[in-house]
Parts: C-alpha cells; sequence; structure tokens
C-alpha cells in the first residue's frame, strides 16, 4: 500500500517561491503533482518517472521543477516566480505503473493535498 503526505503549502505574494514536499511509502513507478483550484478541475502539474524522465505542464514550464530523492521516498516541487493563478490545493499523486499520462484516473493514490495561496 503507498501512503503520501504533502507539506509545504502556504501564502506567498507574486513573483516568490514556495517548495511543496511528500513523503511516500510504498513502491512506484511514477509520481506526480495535481492542483486543483475552486470550481476548475484538477489537473496535473508535473511527473516524473521511475527513470527519472520528467513532464511539466506548459502552465508551469520553466518556473516550477519537480524532483525526488535517490530512493524515491520524498517529492519535490520547487515553485518560482508563482503568480496568482498558481492559487490551488495541490496534490501528491503516484502510480504503481509507469504512465506518461496526466489522467487522474491513471494514479491510484493520493495524498490529502496543501494549499498554495498566491496574492498579487
Amino acid at each position: 500500500q503507498v501512503q503520501l503526505v504533502e507539506s509545504g503549502g502556504g501564502s506567498v505574494q507574486a513573483g516568490g517561491s514556495l517548495t511543496l514536499s511528500c513523503t511516500i511509502s510504498g513502491n512506484t513507478r511514477t509520481l506526480a503533482w495535481f492542483r486543483q483550484a475552486p470550481g476548475k478541475e484538477r489537473e496535473g502539474v508535473a511527473r516524473t518517472l521511475y527513470n527519472g524522465m520528467t513532464k511539466h505542464a506548459e502552465s508551469v514550464q520553466g518556473r516550477f521543477t519537480i524532483s525526488a530523492d535517490s530512493a524515491r521516498k520524498i517529492l519535490y516541487l520547487q515553485m518560482n516566480s508563482v503568480k496568482p493563478e498558481d492559487t490551488a490545493m495541490y496534490y501528491c499523486a503516484a502510480s504503481t505503473r509507469a504512465t506518461m499520462s496526466f489522467a487522474t484516473e491513471d494514479y491510484n493514490f493520493w495524498g490529502q493535498g496543501t494549499q498554495v495561496s498566491v496574492s498579487s
């Protein structure tokens, strides 16, 4: 069984930085960050495969970076140059399969979420 626990959310001014962390128990093949703003669908932000390959959504490309420690037991999301539209609940997600997808149904484990609020 995989368990995920996020931390690091908070309030930040536009243009600032924030780092989210996710502690992982169990074995996974794909790790990802998703976010969900009020009234909007959950969307993929970034993902990393077991082989280190990463993919970032266009909306965060060049500003956010996903990474994991060597044991893949801690997942990070470094958020730079944040914007008010980055305000959302951020979720850590995992799949026991290797997937190149950002579809929520392809991830079978989820954390409880951590709130990020960006003020202008």
